[in-house]
């Protein structure tokens, strides 16, 4: 016979590469790891991987065994968390969400989660979106809160809310105009972007391209709290979320850069493996659903008397 333990040794090494970042991840020894394997071994009398090679390459019987424990270990899970009540499930949720996110929503998140399921361990993320996708498609994360940007095979999409973005811009910076800007007027100035790692600049990097405009200067920034410091400062014109930045723009720390055609909206999706989807996984992208509302920034919510939840939004800081 063989345990889930062994298999799980299996699917780790194969996946990472190695027995020692298998240790890792299961929390163990690598000669734990290596004892599990030989266990297996010797149940089938089969060699499960090549010892000749250096790296830990599975053999054809090793291959073999890596889908059955796949789909093993997967049963295993889904039974787990569907005969479980949500408040008794323990285990570790890693979600990805860019910095976007972090700063609006991801609270309500974590808040929601936390009521639900009172046990789970979570472990956000923040980071660009071209990195959470490697990450989930490295198997890293459970599911990542990215701009909808991608289309890869093996990853399946959630549809949660989209963008509005504007053109902003330090008052006085454009000077004096009646009309909007056309986009070839817009781009004789410097224009501050996201860069080809973050899903949004990877958005407006081709719509931009699309509208066969070539800026005569740009300025790359992968932060999006430095990117808005850039703009106040006057270095150039950015595209940015309008909502959470109100309270600037109605202040006069910025202003809105009116253009023809305007931004287009950027979608924002859950993303996650779709062979690895459970119950689980599909309850946190329900609540990512209803949680999902990019207005303000740090969003907080507060118990009220009555057992009733209200929202504080509280302005920006910068």
């Amino acid at each position: 016979m063989f345990s889930f333990k062994q298999l799980e040794a299996l699917y780790w090494i194969a996946t990472l590469g190695g027995f020692a970042p298998a240790a890792r991840k299961l929390n163990t020894t690598q000669s734990a790891v290596s004892k599990r394997i030989k266990e297996l071994e010797t149940s089938f009398d089969t060699p499960l991987f090549d010892r000749e090679q250096r790296q830990a390459r599975l053999t054809e019987k090793g291959e073999e065994m890596l889908l059955i424990a796949r789909r093993l270990l997967e049963q295993r899970d889904i039974a787990i968390e569907q005969f479980s009540k949500p408040e008794v499930i323990e285990r570790r949720l890693r979600i990805g969400v860019t910095e976007l996110t972090a700063m609006t929503w991801l609270p309500r998140l974590v808040r929601r989660i936390h009521q639900h399921y009172p046990r789970v361990v979570i472990e956000p993320d923040v980071d660009l979106s071209v990195n959470l996708r490697d990450k989930l498609l490295n198997d890293e994360m459970d599911a990542i809160i990215v701009p909808d940007a991608f289309a890869e095979p093996g990853l399946s999409a959630l549809p949660l809310a989209a963008v509005r973005s504007v053109w902003l811009a330090r008052p006085g910076l454009i000077g004096e105009r009646r009309r909007p800007l056309r986009m070839h007027e817009l781009a004789s100035h410097t224009i501050l972007t996201q860069g080809n790692k973050s899903g949004t600049g990877i958005i407006y990097d081709r719509w931009i391209k699309s509208q066969s405009i070539f800026p005569s200067h740009s300025l790359s920034c992968s932060s999006v709290v430095a990117l808005i410091g850039l703009t106040v400062s006057g270095m150039g014109v950015s595209y940015l979320p309008y909502k959470p930045l109100r309270p600037l723009i109605e202040g006069g720390t910025l202003e809105i850069v009116e253009t023809t055609p305007k931004l287009p909206d950027v979608p924002y999706v859950a993303l996650y493996r779709s062979e690895r989807k459970s119950s689980f996984i599909s309850s946190i992208l329900m609540l990512a659903q209803e949680c999902c509302e990019f207005s303000d920034m740090f969003q907080i919510e507060e118990l009220a008397a009555g057992g009733h939840e209200k929202k504080r939004n509280a302005a920006p800081f910068f």
